[in-house]
């Protein structure tokens, strides 16, 4: 069956097409024309947008579940809230935690993948730690920071790899060079995160394929002085190199809109990509809640739309929505909607090298979002089939 979507406003990269009908057939996209074609059904988007499905490649859970919570259920419900938020490509995110602990998480989400259980697309992991620095540990859990082990993350990489997409870790560590290496050999993302670093640090795993910051500013050195002359950290080097992509938590409280306008003063478009890092307390009310695994968690307190650690000296994670990264981009740092759009599509796309996601083109996956101009999801089509 044919279905064509009509008077929307159809968003692919850095471009609005108003005048153009989007057919798709199953899951594959047919065609964005303005030329007559044959259909089975028509969806009036009634002037609302038409956008690609999000991609959050940076999400530890929402709805009151932790990726890392044991066993599938919580899996499948975490990355099924986000669904209706607009996010239909996920790579659910670890903590640092026990080597017990992480293996758990891996092997319930291979088995999450291999049974298709969740309606929406989980692209794999994202392994934020547990090779992060101490004095950068932010709300991850100091008892399981440490410097990169090869015995420890060659075993993983052996038993898990497949499932693997992506690994942050603080490339001022020791071994961290060989890890980065390790890492690009096995076709898994190196990430830059939870940093003391210097520029020469990360200059050392840039030279090694590593070319993405995650969540620029947060848990992350910036400049610094030793005998009065100053050096550049992890913040600074990731303007200064060529082609380094910055992950921002774009929910207005981990970055203020003053501090979105400057990064994208200096980066460009396509050097931006918008993530949740959304925790268990995503859609959930305001009170006490936990990061991470029960039993290895962080508490951790929820107000003013983001979470805190109990003292309140820190961010303990996002609650955000992929809808809400969007719309701070536009209302608080200015951004174009195609342009917000597309930090949150194709740039992520683009660094997981998905070939069929992240743009509404003939041949790509019938991956789509519906919204308004308050971004406000109406519609959320996941492989072609209405969720």
């Amino acid at each position: 069956m044919i279905t064509k979507i009509i008077n929307g406003r159809i968003l692919s990269g850095n471009t609005i097409m108003e005048e153009e009908a989007l057919y798709f057939e199953k899951n594959k996209i047919l065609a964005v024309t303005s030329a007559p074609m044959p259909y089975d059904r028509v969806v009036d988007a009634q002037g609302q947008y038409v956008s690609p499905g999000f991609i959050d490649i940076h999400v530890h859970g929402g709805g009151g579940y932790d990726f890392m919570d044991g066993g599938t259920e919580a899996i499948v419900k975490a990355a099924d809230f986000h669904l209706q938020y607009g996010t239909t490509s996920i790579l659910p995110t670890s903590l640092a935690s026990s080597y017990e602990t992480l293996e758990g998480f891996l092997k319930d989400l291979k088995k999450v993948m291999d049974t298709h259980e969740s309606r929406s697309n989980i692209l794999g992991a994202h392994l934020e730690g547990p090779y992060f620095s101490k004095n950068q540990s932010g709300a991850q859990n100091p008892e399981y920071i440490k410097s990169p082990t090869p015995k420890e993350y060659r075993k993983i990489i052996e038993e898990y790899g497949e499932v693997i997409q992506r690994w942050s870790f603080a490339p001022e560590l020791k071994g961290s060079e060989e890890f980065c290496e390790t890492l690009v050999k096995n076709h898994i993302i190196p990430s830059i995160g939870h940093s003391d670093g210097e520029l020469s640090d990360v200059e050392r795993v840039y030279d090694r394929g590593c070319r993405l910051v995650t969540h620029l500013y947060s848990s992350m050195s910036s400049i610094t002085r030793h005998n009065g002359y100053r050096r550049l950290g992890v913040v600074e080097a990731a303007y200064l190199l060529d082609d380094m992509t910055a992950e921002i938590i774009a929910d207005g409280r981990h970055l203020p809109g003053e501090l979105l306008k400057l990064i994208v003063k200096c980066k460009k478009v396509e050097e931006i990509c918008l993530v949740t890092d959304a925790m268990r307390g995503a859609g959930m009310k305001e009170g006490k809640s936990l990061l991470g695994r029960k039993g290895e968690a962080m508490p951790c307190i929820i107000e003013d739309g983001v979470a805190k650690l109990p003292d309140r000296t820190s961010f303990a994670g996002s609650v955000a929505t992929a809808d809400r990264l969007i719309r701070t981009m536009i209302f608080e740092a200015g951004v174009s909607v195609e342009k917000a759009v597309s930090m949150m599509t194709a740039v992520p796309a683009g660094i997981l090298k998905l070939e069929k996601k992240g743009r509404l083109r003939q041949g790509y996956d019938a991956d789509m979002v519906m919204f308004d101009e308050g971004i406000r999801v109406s519609k959320v089509i996941v492989g072609g089939s209405e969720c």
